[in-house]
């Protein structure tokens, strides 16, 4: 069981409904736009792609029907405190929501669920609904002309690719969830061909907590090219797994010491598709110009068998692959074959610096984001773990 351990200390708490939306409204668009680019926030859904940057190319992009898409599809293994936000602070979002609206000019808004997270949406229907009320949703919302801006929400059905936007854009349109080739890029040619920005379910609530206290505030907190705070979702080997609160740059190690991690032979962050940290770098900071993350963090105690690990990743892999590239759709099952080979004590050095040209391979070579991502932890484990590795080595290696 997850236990949310700091969730009284998030700073979302302390945020009023609409002080966001009002403070925005009080002036042209473009001052709450520059707001948010001197806050230096990025998106924190994992890319980083500056927050400003996405939506001022929307703006300049031609086209009277723009869309605002919230991308709430959380489906990286050990990521969940998205699912704390839709569930506590539903209004932050549908208020980040509307500010993007706003800054770009935008009437309809969407947000895509994860399918698993089924059980949330008759909540975030009622918040809808309560925001509707109040004249934070609909015609001329807070009586301003021309101002009219509503959410829908829509549902995944549990693919993991569709947490890449063109994927999702696809699955909203009634296609299959696969990635496009960009460019186009959603900013131009989004949901039915119209400019769209799709921003993670976080980012949109740090928008509303950037614009109620202020861009200096955000950007004094973290490092000069990642501000601000982040919330992470912790869980595997320590005594107080959870949602936590931290600014950008902690260590590793700062944060394993806050969640009574101490001990721990490597940390996965960013999930599956992230990066396995060892014990020897705990000194590296969780930024973007490290080691960046959607949030997850995962610990391994000096008892896993970080092999079991990268196995346990690469079926994942392959069971959500959409199978639309062939580096991902046949590397990632060659990988997995590697492994059990490894553990059979079957495979030789040889055999395993053929593995990892192919992982590279599949860096560079698949469409989008999995199968780029997919040999990570592979190659992390061959890189760091030599130990567990060889001591598997075949007889011919």
């Amino acid at each position: 069981m997850i236990v949310e351990t700091t969730h009284g200390s998030l700073t979302f708490c302390s945020i009023e409904p609409g002080s966001g939306l009002n403070s925005a409204l009080e002036r042209p668009s473009a001052n709450a736009l520059g707001r948010i680019e001197a806050s230096g926030l990025r998106g924190r859904g994992g890319a980083g792609f500056p927050t400003s940057l996405k939506w001022d190319l929307a703006i300049k992009s031609p086209g009277e029907n723009k869309y605002v898409i919230c991308n709430a599809d959380e489906g990286e293994p050990g990521t969940f405190k998205d699912r704390v936000i839709l569930s506590d602070f539903a209004d932050l979002i549908f208020e980040g929501m509307t500010i993007g609206a706003f800054v770009i000019g935008a009437k309809r808004g969407i947000v895509y669920l994860r399918g698993e997270y089924a059980y949330l949406r008759l909540h975030l229907e009622t918040v809808l609904r309560r925001r509707r009320a109040q004249n934070l949703l609909g015609k001329k919302i807070r009586g301003r002309d021309g101002f009219d801006f509503d959410i829908e929400i829509r549902m995944g059905a549990g693919a993991y690719v569709c947490g890449e936007e063109t994927a999702l854009i696809e699955s909203l349109e009634g296609q299959r969830g696969e990635p496009r080739n960009r460019p186009p890029f959603p900013i131009d040619t989004g949901y039915l061909g119209n400019p769209t920005i799709v921003n993670n379910v976080e980012t949109f609530a740090w928008v509303v907590c950037i614009l109620a206290k202020g861009a200096k505030w955000f950007n004094s907190i973290g490092t000069e090219k990642s501000t601000g705070l982040k919330l992470f979702s912790v869980s595997g080997d320590c005594s107080q797994p959870g949602v936590y609160e931290f600014p950008m740059g902690i260590t590793v190690a700062e944060l394993l010491k806050e969640v009574g991690g101490e001990g721990a032979k490597a940390v996965q962050v960013g999930g599956a598709a992230g990066q396995c940290v060892p014990a020897a770098q705990f000194e590296r900071t969780i930024a973007y110009e490290d080691v960046p993350t959607g949030g997850s963090v995962i610990v391994f105690g000096p008892d896993r068998d970080m092999l079991r690990v990268v196995e346990n990743f690469l079926e994942f892999f392959a069971d959500e692959s959409c199978g639309q590239c062939t580096p991902c759709r046949e590397g990632t099952p060659k990988l997995i074959e590697g492994v059990k080979m490894l553990q059979q004590g079957r495979c030789s050095m040889h055999y395993i610096h053929e593995l990892c040209s192919l992982g590279e391979t599949m860096q560079l070579a698949s469409k989008c984001g999995l199968g780029q991502m997919a040999p990570n932890a592979f190659l992390s484990i061959v890189e760091h773990f030599q130990d567990e590795i060889l001591g598997r080595v075949g007889r011919d290696g």
